[in-house]
């Protein structure tokens, strides 16, 4: 198998995980959101620990939290625990719909991200693809009364996420063991609160589900596995395929999302949806379209230089 078949299926792999991540979550709509959290956030910790303690990195973990970079840590920790709340949320209350339109939505959020923050060229196709979606949500705020906050959320979440990383001078897997190691003394009291002291939940449910029975403390455990494996093949295919590509096959996630919203919750599909998501889906498609135009550009750049310098060799 060649070195980019597999990172093509490791690729793969990662999304349809996140894509299908929504149906377990949905199985635990029963435990409250926060609590679900908590638990993802400790276990990924002991996922993403082991993982690091395996290879014998544990001290680049040490470093990143007692290095100047803590404070973006901090920034990207707290932007991805909101993401990983308000899609488990969304997916137990209904709005997992919302939740696939917020991470299509995503890529071209982080192009204009990028213009504002690192002043970056937005370009005129880039441009028109940030407008169309910005029709878009229009479209649904104003067909559906209210705007489509879960998939803004989500889709600003992950944004701003992006941002606080790509100041991070770190590998992944360090990198996000240092967020969850972060947030894990909040997760740690929820879970004593929950437990010890018998706090109930906003609708009236009674937590910790932990410890009950075998069902949802076996889930609840399994939710640091499901965090850190498509993590992990993400890393391995993003060293073995080019930046187009990549961005490319993430649309598998959402892609998913939506389908099981509609076709395994039964999540009602509105007018307006039908209006706003092929726009969505116009304006992710000229975005591919540069960035693909443009890597193949950088290809042929690196290949010509390549030359040139083995020629001069």
């Amino acid at each position: 198998m060649s070195y980019t078949v597999k990172g093509l299926l490791a690729m793969i792999g990662a999304c349809v995980i996140w894509g299908l991540s929504s149906i377990y979550y949905k199985t635990l709509s029963h435990v409250p959101p926060l609590e679900v959290l908590s638990h993802r956030t400790l276990w990924s910790m002991v996922f993403f620990g082991l993982l690091l303690a395996f290879r014998g990195r544990l001290n680049e973990v040490v470093r990143l939290i007692g290095s100047r970079q803590v404070l973006l840590v901090a920034l990207a920790a707290v932007m991805i625990s909101t993401n990983w709340f308000f899609f488990i949320f969304s997916v137990q209350t209904g709005r997992a719909l919302g939740a696939s339109l917020g991470y299509y939505i995503f890529p071209l959020v982080a192009v204009l991200l990028g213009v504002v923050i690192f002043r970056e060229r937005l370009g005129p196709v880039r441009g028109l693809a940030v407008a169309i979606a910005a029709v878009a949500v229009l479209i649904l705020t104003l067909g559906l009364g209210a705007a489509p906050w879960i998939s803004l959320t989500l889709a600003g979440t992950f944004g701003f996420y992006g941002v606080a990383k790509k100041g991070v001078v770190a590998g992944p897997v360090a990198s996000v063991t240092a967020e969850v190691v972060l947030l894990a003394p909040l997760a740690i009291l929820w879970l004593v609160g929950v437990h010890a002291l018998g706090w109930e939940g906003i609708v009236g449910r009674n937590l910790g589900a932990f410890g009950t029975n075998w069902h949802d403390t076996l889930l609840l455990a399994f939710s640091g596995v499901l965090t850190g494996t498509p993590l992990i093949l993400f890393s391995y295919a993003a060293k073995r395929l080019g930046y187009g590509l990549v961005g490319l096959l993430q649309y598998i996630n959402p892609t998913l999302q939506f389908l099981v919203a509609t076709f395994l919750f039964l999540e009602p599909v509105t007018r307006w949806h039908l209006i706003a998501l092929p726009l969505i889906w116009l304006a992710l498609a000229l975005y591919s379209f540069v960035t693909l135009r443009e890597e193949r550009a950088a290809s042929r750049v690196r290949a010509r230089d390549a030359t040139s310098a083995a020629t001069l060799t």
